[in-house]
């Protein structure tokens, strides 16, 4: 049996100081150990920060584009070993090769993104208003940040805090998800080889109640970062905010695609279908409502229903339509679920039965679900179900719709479908989500321009991504010069 893989820390890879370890399995066949992890805790924790807390002020006074230079080869490294990684990906957390492959591929271009805009990285000049000075702001570095990241999407979300991070000078401290800890692992073997100096990053794989609760607590830490669920995100928010930590948490969704009367029903279907059922429905801006006009709603429940039955299921690494379900717990919460809509009353369409046959029997297989007739005070219409289970609601008008779409507490991201320009323009208007699309899926986002939610959705306090996620990650000195 090979060694478990250890945790990167100040520049060396080291062993949990408890000796834990931790196994991975396939989702997709759950006999098989992908690969076993040391297992840190607090002590582990510290020493990670301890680390990151003394070396940062030196990386904080390197040039910033020779920071951006140990970026752009990090980027060319996961290049080289992209096919490795999709692999890995795919075999830790579950999802088609195809989408895995995508995923690492974004990953690549966030290193390459925040390599060049570490040039840009300075200030402004402002006029005076007197003779002889000058105002200007520069932009410095926060400190130490502690990064926390979810199982699904093991290397992108941890990139896209990572790379803005350490293009302004910051020092990290990662704590991955244990069910697929593998890819963020390697970002740090990447950023190792790329010539990072020893203490700027860090990763130690453990729970949230010690390693997560380490960076919401330590003195040493600046800013935390957080992507998850909702409940766990306010709490990680509340632990860092109480000694005036800078934080942001990005959480839940329960995000909708409205279907006008003047949409093309078959383009609708196809859309709503992706964001459904893509990456298994575990996503954060996962379509898992549809809510439709009445005069095209037989024919679109229809259709998403042959959708979701057209669907081939299997192990990710045959890159099939939809893969397992992470672990044992996201399983099982969706089939819950589909016990609880079939008891509310909603119809059942089609799908959310267990698949335990033949090459799929040791994997957490579920077809994807669709319910009609679902109203607002259902909890399929209100909870996050983070599965393959798609709510279609009937509304009968532009106004309904708008109204029902926002009768939640998220609001990460929604979508509409028409072909009536007004409606396009009132919609985005009038939703209530940080993210809105018209005529495309809810799910799939540009690394450039900023990503984030109202309500439930966020803490509302910084964007991430593009200029948004520099802005998280420094803060701003303004100077004044007589001169």
């Amino acid at each position: 049996m090979p060694e478990p893989k250890q945790n990167y820390v100040n520049g060396e890879w080291v062993a949990a100081e408890s000796g834990d370890t931790v196994d991975v399995t396939n989702p997709a066949d759950t006999t098989e150990v992908v690969n076993t992890y040391h297992y840190g805790g607090e002590s582990d924790a510290n020493a990670a920060v301890e680390a990151a807390s003394a070396a940062q002020g030196e990386w904080a006074d390197m040039p910033a584009p020779d920071r951006g230079a140990i970026l752009r080869e990090t980027g060319a490294i996961l290049e080289e070993r992209k096919e490795e990684l999709t692999e890995l990906l795919t075999r830790e957390e579950g999802k088609p090769l195809s989408s895995a492959s995508g995923e690492v591929q974004r990953a690549i271009d966030i290193f390459y993104y925040y390599a060049e805009k570490a040039y840009d990285f300075g200030g402004t000049v402002k006029g005076a208003s007197g003779g002889r000075t000058s105002v200007s702001t520069r932009k410095e570095p926060v400190g130490v940040a502690g990064l926390i990241t979810p199982w699904n999407y093991p290397i992108a979300i941890p990139a896209w805090k990572m790379a803005p991070a350490l293009a302004t000078g910051n020092a990290v401290v990662l704590k991955p998800a244990t069910q697929a800890p593998g890819p963020a692992l390697e970002l740090a073997k990447a950023l190792d080889e790329a010539g990072a100096p020893d203490g700027i990053v860090n990763v130690v794989v453990g729970s949230g109640s010690s390693v997560g609760t380490t960076l919401t607590d330590s003195d040493d830490v600046d800013a935390v970062s957080f992507t998850g669920s909702t409940q766990v995100g306010l709490q990680v928010y509340d632990a860092a905010t109480d000694d005036t930590k800078r934080a942001q948490a990005e959480m839940g969704g329960k995000n909708p695609t409205i279907v006008t009367d003047s949409a093309d029903v078959d383009e609708a279907v196809d859309i709503v279908g992706v964001g459904a059922f893509g990456v298994t429905g575990q996503a954060c801006t996962a379509t898992s409502r549809a809510i439709v006009h009445t005069d095209v709603y037989d024919e679109f429940v229809a259709g998403i229903t042959e959708y979701a039955e057209s669907l081939d299921i299997g192990p990710g690494l045959d890159d099939p339509g939809m893969g397992p379900h992470v672990n044992e717990g996201e399983f099982e919460s969706t089939l819950d679920y589909v016990d609880i809509a079939k008891t509310e009353g909603a119809t059942h369409e089609f799908g959310g039965d267990r698949v335990d046959e033949g090459d799929l029997s040791d994997g957490y297989f579920v077809t994807p679900a669709v319910f009609s007739d679902v109203t607002p005070d259902m909890r399929i219409f209100q909870e996050e179900v983070f599965g393959p289970v798609l709510a279609v609601t009937e509304v009968e008008d532009f106004d309904e719709a708008i109204e029902v779409a926002n009768n939640t507490e998220y609001g990460l991201s929604a979508s509409v479908v028409t072909d009536d320009l007004a409606e396009a323009h009132e919609f985005v208007d009038r939703s209530e989500s940080g993210v809105v699309k018209v005529n495309e899926k809810t799910t799939g986002l540009e690394l450039h321009v900023p990503f984030g939610g109202y309500k439930q959705s966020s803490t509302n306090t910084f964007r991430e991504q593009g200029d948004a996620a520099i802005d998280f990650f420094t803060q701003t000195k303004t100077v004044y010069m007589n001169h």
